[in-house]
């Protein structure tokens, strides 16, 4: 009989809090990269993740311990990097980000008060739209801040390296301030098929 492919966690609405898991450690920081979102980005990866996808690409950032405390040296100097002409935004990866909202919240804020909406921000979340849409209020108020949502958990069934910018093919890019405004989903205008 065929081996059966370990799930990831579904978590209930409301099970996972930030409040109880965020230790606001932050895995790594990579400034001026061309691979997390369009553009040349600067890239946030926060600790902590409870979904444990089998085949995560970045096992070492589930634990919520792992790396460094996030600080405002670090925070400063990622508005710094943000600052340069050429960079066009900030995303934020992980880790699970929507886990990480005192961290997150805190930089989404910064970067709206200095550059308005003129440097775009993206998320990467295991979480689905419909799951945010049903989770507590700082998910959603981080959700109302970003421009770009790549959602849904990593299925190494649906497994495709080909795909733009995320693992599996359950996963879309969502353009979040339209899908608000719609009331539904809106894919991405930029989406490569």
């Amino acid at each position: 009989m065929p081996q059966r492919l370990r799930e990831p966690n579904n978590p209930m609405p409301k099970e996972w809090l930030a409040k109880d898991h965020s230790q606001q450690y932050i895995a790594d920081y990579k400034p001026f990269n061309f691979v997390d979102g369009e553009g040349v980005r600067c890239s946030l990866y926060v600790s902590g993740c409870l979904f444990n996808c089998p085949g995560c690409y970045n096992k070492a950032a589930q634990n919520f311990h792992y790396g460094t405390p996030y600080t405002q040296e670090l925070e400063d100097q990622i508005i710094e990097d943000l600052g340069h002409d050429y960079v066009q935004g900030l995303t934020l990866l992980g880790g699970e980000p929507f886990l990480n909202t005192q961290v997150c919240l805190k930089l989404i804020k910064r970067v709206r008060q200095e550059f308005g909406h003129q440097k775009d921000i993206w998320s990467w979340s295991g979480y689905t739209w419909e799951e945010l849409l049903q989770d507590s209020a700082d998910k959603l108020e981080m959700l109302s801040l970003i421009d770009i949502l790549v959602d849904g958990r990593f299925l190494l069934a649906k497994k495709d390296l080909t795909l733009q910018f995320r693992g599996s093919s359950n996963q879309r890019i969502i353009d979040v301030p339209k899908s608000l405004a719609n009331g539904e989903v809106v894919i991405w205008d930029k989406l490569v098929h």
